[in-house]
Order: structure tokens, then sequence, then C-alpha cells
């Protein structure tokens, strides 16, 4: 059994990276499916695929790499809030990731978005992860 099921989704993520796998299969749930709509909006994964099954569904995301040099679009996932110790922020505290270059998914009472998204519409929220 898992606790947290978004620690496990981006560990997953960040293992098959490690290993130079095309494609990872991630349980599904709301949450993640729209995590995973953000990572492929701002271009870290080449495409994904949500499958339902007779159970809770599936995930499969094709991780997307430089051609040439092989290395992962994704280079680093942080889980930060967790459900031992909750993270909150209001638009005004966002941090810069990588000074710009990197998001925060955040997850507020609007729905779950990027941390720009979230300080153009004025809403705090969790910050679920930071991505760059």
């Amino acid at each position: 059994m898992v606790t947290d099921p978004i620690a496990d989704f981006l560990t997953r993520i960040r293992n098959a990276q490690m290993a130079n796998h095309r494609i990872v299969e991630i349980p599904a749930s709301k949450l993640k499916k729209r995590i995973t709509e953000i990572l492929y909006d701002k271009g870290y994964i080449l495409k994904y695929k949500f499958e339902e099954d007779n159970k809770q569904g599936l995930i499969k995301i094709a991780l997307k790499y430089d051609p040439t040099t092989k290395v992962p679009a994704i280079q680093d996932l942080q889980r930060i809030s967790r459900p031992g110790l909750r993270q909150y922020s209001k638009p005004e505290d966002f941090k810069r990731i990588k000074n710009g270059l990197g998001i925060a998914i955040i997850s507020t009472s609007k729905g779950v978005m990027t941390d720009k998204d979230a300080k153009a519409q004025n809403v705090g929220g969790e910050v679920v992860c930071y991505v760059y």
C-alpha cells in the first residue's frame, strides 16, 4: 500500500528516466491525470494516454529526451507538500523555480494548475511539486 500516491507518481517518472525507459505506466487518479496534462502542456513529456481497466485506470506516459544527447527533458521532480507536512502558499509568496525556468504545480480551489496560472488568477493553495 502506498501512503503518498503523488510521491509514487513522481518517483516512477524519475526512475524510468534514470533507466532510459521510453514509456512508464502509473496507476491513475484525478490529481495524477491533471499533473500529467500540465507536464504535457509545458513540454516536459512527449505524450500520454489514459487507459481504463476494471480497477482505477492507468496512465501511460511517453518520456521526452533530447535526440542528440539523450538527456531527459525533466531534470528534477521534487515533492514539496507531503501527507505529514502540507505546504500552502499565497500567490505573492510563490517562489521562482530555477530562476523562472521550472514550474511549481499548485492544487487550488479552482483546480490543479501551475504557479504562473495561479498567480494570474490570484489564488493560493497547496504546493504539490516542483518540476525543472
